[in-house]
């Protein structure tokens, strides 16, 4: 699925999000999303959203559906 549209994402989703600081690399950090951080409906690079871990990245790809 398409990490560029806000409708796509939901709190508890399973995604992969590249932090700010591995945009040079696209290193990928997995978790469980818990806060929709992007107020338009889409964004070109990712929505921005922040993880149960903590971590803060725009998604890449959406893995998959925890609820």
């Amino acid at each position: 699925m398409d990490g560029t549209k806000r409708s796509n994402i939901k709190p508890g989703l399973r995604v992969a999000i590249v932090l700010k600081q591995d945009q040079r690399t696209g290193k990928r950090t997995e978790g469980v999303v818990k806060d929709i951080l992007t107020n338009s409906a889409t964004h070109p690079h990712g929505i921005k959203v922040r993880l149960e871990s903590g971590a803060v990245g725009r998604v890449q790809e959406i893995l998959e559906d925890e609820a």
